[in-house]
């Protein structure tokens, strides 16, 4: 089964403004992709640029996305590997754009073996329920939203911290009073405190039950995590610090982390996140599944890693209750609630409205 060419489509979803540690995005700058084969199969990915964390815009990604199809046009669409390594040798890092690919080149597959993506990454289904995040406001706006999500009945906080350390104890405090203490909650710094800043925040909280941390600081301080470890009362999970396996490997021998956060668009796709997953699962360090800005179809790749990774056990999959105004995804993973279920159709069972891409610029490969 031979490429025949590759449709790139800047894919930008219109959204409420939404803050963390690192800024603020006012739209999902995102790319969607469609990789056409001879035998009328054709694979569709999806990545979410997001500049301040991962060093990629959606020009980037447009870019050395034209750059990736021709480089895998008329090749082989069923090697999957063969052509990842086409693409992961051609240049270093821009692991947003890749994981788009990757997304797609698993679809393919799984489309061709005629089995959703789960079932042909040897997965099942099983129940999984998303946290919802709050971004970073002031203490009474995010102990209201706090509020307002218990009151819609969720059961998970992520809450946005790093600007402030004094500040986000105060913030902490006020949403765990809202709350109640039956509501699990877990914070994310998104790499914005110094390590000083960390254990006061963290010793700060070390009462009000908070689940896990989210990288606290800067990656660069990831010689620091083992000491911070040592000494937070609240378990760390890394998150910007860990991209790869190798990564991976470094944190757990280096006692860095409780926990890992796996994002496709970090791992440049399914193919890495596999391989983190299974070495953090060899070494008794449970993961979570999370993303950027997403929409509903690359939340479907993910919700269909999840069931295939026994050792995710963490879900942050709300990128599109954060804000989207617009919803341009046909099929695909649903919300009930913050439960997630998806149709068993064959690849990733899902793709883009025609009437929505006819509005947005389009490059053929």
């Amino acid at each position: 089964m031979k490429i025949t060419h590759t449709d790139v489509y800047r894919l930008s979803i219109k959204m409420e403004p939404f803050t963390i540690a690192t800024g603020t995005m006012h739209y999902a700058q995102n790319v969607f992709i469609r990789i056409h084969t001879d035998a009328g199969i054709y694979g569709v990915g999806e990545c979410s640029a997001f500049p301040v964390i991962v060093g990629e815009t959606q020009e980037t990604c447009l870019s050395v996305g034209r750059d990736f199809a021709a480089l895998i046009k008329r090749k082989d669409a069923l090697d999957t590997a063969g052509r990842l390594q086409d693409i992961n040798t051609s240049i270093a890092g821009n692991t947003t754009i890749k994981s788009a690919f990757d997304m797609a080149l698993y679809d393919i597959a799984a489309k061709h073996a005629g089995l959703p993506l789960y079932q042909y990454l040897g997965g099942e289904k099983r129940t999984v329920e998303t946290d919802i995040t709050i971004g970073i406001d002031t203490v009474e706006k995010m102990a209201e939203k706090a509020q307002q999500y218990k009151s819609s009945g969720a059961r998970m906080l992520k809450v946005k911290l790093g600007k402030n350390a004094p500040e986000d104890v105060k913030r902490i405090e006020k949403i765990r009073e809202v709350a109640g203490e039956d509501m699990l909650i877990r914070i994310d710094a998104n790499q914005g405190w110094s390590f000083d800043d960390a254990l006061l925040a963290l010793n700060g909280m070390k009462d009000l039950n908070i689940q896990f941390c989210e990288q606290p600081m800067r990656s660069w301080y990831d010689d620091l995590l083992p000491a911070l470890c040592l000494q937070s009362p609240v378990k760390i999970m890394a998150d910007e610090s860990c991209y790869s396996h190798h990564d991976a490997r470094k944190l757990i021998n280096a006692r860095a982390c409780d926990y890992i956060n796996i994002k496709l668009v970090k791992s440049g796709g399914i193919a890495e996140a596999i391989q983190i997953h299974d070495l953090a699962r060899s070494k008794n360090i449970p993961c979570m599944i999370g993303g950027m800005l997403e929409s509903r179809l690359a939340l479907s790749a993910k919700l269909h890693f999840a069931y295939a990774s026994p050792n995710v056990q963490f879900y942050d999959l709300d990128t599109c209750l954060l804000g989207h105004l617009e919803d341009p995804v046909i099929n695909g993973a649903a919300y009930k609630g913050y439960l997630l279920d998806i149709a068993d159709l064959p690849g990733i069972g899902a793709d883009i409205d025609e009437d929505f891409l006819a509005k947005c610029d389009k490059w053929t490969i």
